[in-house]
């Protein structure tokens, strides 16, 4: 019996002793929730959620932004390491992406955190030490590889495809074998970032195939070295096009690539609903037998700009049922979770969720993003992706859609991870209503609506609720008169809603939004090369189907215009509407010239896709029989890009 007992007591001192060895970030990474918890955020929990489910986060770029002095905090406002702060939301699994040589002649880095190996080996060490996989992404690039471009390797230049195979095989082995060794714990590979259109610097579908086919066997045999479970992704975008997604897989199946995971990237705000994403994701695990993966997503929390730089998306009402909220942010990442999980999805990962600021000048961020890489692009990329990096190297154009402010803390829908399976309580909150419009014929009586939608964070409780609107901009209204208005109002929580008041201008211009094929009405002049075309796409439009669409690689220098005669003698307006962005120092506005001399507009700041703007010019006086020219001038860099339509002149 004593000896029974110490053979006990031994045992559990063994027990107790590998506890004891499990360091505190290996028992906080084992920790969850096991059932619904108080939040600050509601989050409908997803029946049928496997424990399993991916819950990742791309940080690629983390260590430049740690290099550049920015500062992560936890929930208790305390400095942390931000993978610990991960772990504990519920993340796990990192995604970081691999550049096989980030750096110009001299080493200096392209940017975009200049993620190459070294990098990816770090940041899978720390997250390994909380207990997180590792999705290694290899763009077999320089620089940033997507549909638009997948430029070959410098080093790989002029190799034939033969060479290229070997190539790609030996540096996908190689760097993954460094990756391993510094302790990550692998769990998938990508062979290629959204290669629709082709993977470094190849086009053509045998060669691209014979490259996944090397890079894939590379892979299989560091995961024998490594004695790790290593699953092979492949990685396409544009999941709104079902016929070449499937295409993808049909070729991916008839050229016996070796993979295991068909990955796709879903941003709601360009690749359609959820329906659409879980009708793709099913459909190619029955047909072809792989499991599917969302390598990519998001979705902002705010439209304000962080540092100075571009947000690639700012216009908060592009998605219906969400707004840019924290609430919204998380519930539009839980919503794409359980589409992934209806359709037997493994999971998602968050992109750049923690690329914030690295300050709020844009002169003294130019200085660190260039000396430590943390802003999408460097001025040193200029000769790798000249006609892009080159000429709008900068900052962040994804602050806003982080999970972390600013300043580093995390926002409460970081947490969204850990309570997708059981759910929160919550408090009912409104987190948005819905802008409303109104749209009157000429002379009728305005009635502003007495109810606007309110969407809870809870939306099952999303509801009709009373307005009050500002009596003053009301009755500023002439319903005689053309025009556009927005007014201001506020439910009884105080949460702001808008009203946009629309009252049809008598247009004096011909053709105002280009929907007529003949537009000889239009002189259309531009220094150098005409940048304009006319684009049927009714999204950026804001009347019918076309709009005036441009866009060049070289600086722009053009002007839009008509002249007509005004049938009566009084006062007269001009407007018009425009969107577009990456136009850097501008001048853009709206002009009328009457008797040689010519009025403008103030100037307009292009700042985003479907960010309207609507410049006016009002007062122009004119008698019967006048000639009045009214037109767009439009001087910006190469790159620049954006449509205008509606152009108008009424009288007032």
């Amino acid at each position: 019996m004593k000896k029974r007992l110490l053979s006990i007591v031994f045992a559990m001192a063994f027990v107790a002793s590998m506890f004891a060895g499990c360091s505190k970030d290996d028992s906080k990474a084992m920790k969850g929730p096991t059932g619904p918890e108080e939040a600050a955020i509601y989050v409908e929990p997803i029946e049928g959620l496997s424990d399993d489910f991916i819950k990742g986060m791309d940080v690629s770029s983390i260590l430049a932004q740690e290099a550049s002095g920015v500062k992560y905090y936890n929930e208790a406002g305390e400095e942390a390491d931000i993978f610990e702060v991960l772990a504990d939301a519920g993340v796990n699994y990192i995604r970081v992406r691999v550049w096989n040589d980030p750096y110009d002649a001299n080493g200096k880095g392209y940017g975009g955190g200049n993620c190459d190996t070294a990098k990816a080996a770090e940041i899978g060490k720390r997250a390994a030490k909380y207990g997180m996989k590792l999705l290694v992404d290899y763009h077999y690039s320089d620089f940033w590889a997507d549909p638009s471009k997948q430029f070959v390797p410098k080093a790989w230049a002029g190799m034939s495809i033969e060479e290229k195979c070997e190539a790609i095989y030996e540096f996908t082995k190689e760097s993954l074998t460094e990756i391993a060794d510094a302790g990550a714990d692998i769990g998938m590979v990508q062979i290629g970032n959204e290669i629709n259109y082709g993977m470094a610097g190849e086009t053509s579908v045998p060669n691209v195939m014979a490259l996944l086919k090397q890079a894939s066997k590379a892979v299989r045999e560091v995961a024998k070295t490594e004695k790790m479970d290593i699953k092979v992704a492949v990685h396409f975008t544009e999941i709104g096009d079902y016929n070449f997604i499937i295409g993808k897989a049909v070729s991916l199946r008839d050229n016996e690539v070796d993979y295991d995971i068909f990955g796709i990237s879903y941003y709601n705000y360009w690749h359609g609903d959820l329906e659409q994403l879980k009708y793709i994701l099913s459909e190619v695990k029955k047909f072809f037998k792989k499991d599917t993966v969302i390598m990519e997503t998001s979705y902002m929390y705010t439209t304000e700009e962080g540092d100075a730089s571009h947000n690639s998306v700012s216009t908060a009402d592009l998605v219906e049922g969400y707004a840019a909220s924290v609430q919204s942010q998380a519930t539009c990442i839980r919503d794409i979770a359980a589409a992934a999980s209806e359709a037997g999805a493994l999971g998602l990962f968050y992109w750049e969720g923690a690329w914030i600021p690295v300050g709020s000048d844009y002169d003294s961020n130019m200085k660190i993003w260039e000396e430590h890489g943390s802003g999408w692009a460097s001025s040193y990329a200029a000769d790798y992706d000249p006609e892009d990096a080159g000429v709008y190297y900068g900052g962040s154009s994804w602050d806003n859609q982080a999970m972390f402010d600013f300043n580093g803390k995390p926002l409460a829908s970081l947490n969204v991870f850990k309570y997708l399976k059981y759910g929160t309580i919550c408090e009912p909150a409104v987190d948005f209503v819905k802008n409303v419009e109104v749209n009157l014929k000429t002379g009728e009586k305005l009635v502003m609506p007495t109810t606007v939608p309110a969407i809870y964070n809870n939306r099952a409780l999303s509801k009709d609720v009373p307005v009050t609107w500002d009596a003053a901009q009301v009755a500023a209204i002439n319903p005689n008169q053309g025009g556009r208005y927005i007014i201001d109002g506020t439910i009884e929580d105080g949460t702001k809603v808008t009203c946009k008041v629309s009252i049809p201008f008598s247009n004096l211009l011909v053709n105002p939004s280009f929907e007529s094929q003949d537009r000889s009405m239009w002189s259309i002049s531009s220094t150098g090369p005409n940048p304009t075309d006319y684009q049927v796409k009714a999204g950026e439009a804001t009347s019918g189907e076309t709009s005036l669409h441009f866009w060049h690689a070289d600086a722009q220098d053009f002007r839009v215009e008509q002249r007509v005669i005004a049938p009566t003698t009084g006062s007269y307006g001009a407007t018009f509407s425009i969107q577009g962005g990456d136009v850097g120092n501008a001048e853009i506005y709206l002009y009328v010239i009457v008797d040689g001399k010519e009025t403008r507009s103030d100037l307009v700041n292009l700042n985003g896709w479907l960010n309207w703007q609507e410049p006016v010019i009002s007062g122009i006086s004119l008698k019967e029989g006048d000639t009045i020219t009214v037109g767009v001038a439009v001087k910006c860099d190469g790159g620049g890009w954006g449509t205008m339509d509606d152009i108008t002149l009424y009288m007032e």
